[in-house]
């Protein structure tokens, strides 16, 4: 039998470098291979994103639309796409929360990552990497998606054993610092 005893989770600012086990950073920034076209008016920042529709599958591009969260939020459930990759990219211009575990066995709460994701950043997650579902914040956001269609289901979820819980403290934690706890 599943208890929701609540665990707190940490908030962490996103970075290429610390998503990087879950998959890819969408984002404009000088860390990605870049480079200017269309006669120098254009800067192309390029590949961004290893888009994977898994076998027999094909790339589509959706918009779904997140109606905004409220921390404190209890996160329950996890979900994993296991034959293809599925990438998010804001359009409303609102931040909004990234929760990942490592793909593989279903995760446990310890297991959890939660990243605030700025509204110039978007994510890929990597095939069969588990994650919550879309949580916007602040207003109701539009979100471009890329992910798998295909002739097999593409989506499992697990319950949680314990219950995550993230509330904003007085900071976001980089490299190390707890300063916002969940």
């Amino acid at each position: 039998m599943t208890t929701h005893t609540a665990v707190p989770l940490k908030i962490q600012a996103l970075t290429r470098e610390a998503f990087a086990p879950y998959g890819d950073v969408i984002e404009a920034s000088d860390s990605a291979h870049h480079f200017t076209i269309n006669g120098g008016n254009t800067e192309r920042f390029h590949d961004l994103a290893y888009i994977d529709p898994g076998a027999n599958g094909r790339a589509i591009v959706s918009i779904f639309r997140g109606q905004p969260r409220t921390l404190p939020f209890s996160v329950q459930m996890m979900e994993r796409h296991p034959k293809g990759s599925q990438a998010f990219i804001p359009m409303s211009g609102h931040s909004y929360l990234v929760v990942v575990a490592p793909a593989g066995k279903p995760p446990t709460t310890k297991d959890i990552k939660v990243f605030l994701a700025q509204p110039g950043q978007g994510v890929n997650y990597a095939t069969g990497t588990w994650h919550h579902p879309l949580l916007a914040l602040e207003a109701i956001s539009d979100f471009v998606v890329i992910d798998r269609s295909g002739p097999e289901a593409n989506c499992d979820e697990v319950e949680l054993e314990a219950s995550g819980v993230i509330a904003w403290e007085s900071g976001i934690e980089e490299a190390g610092d707890t300063a916002l706890s969940t």
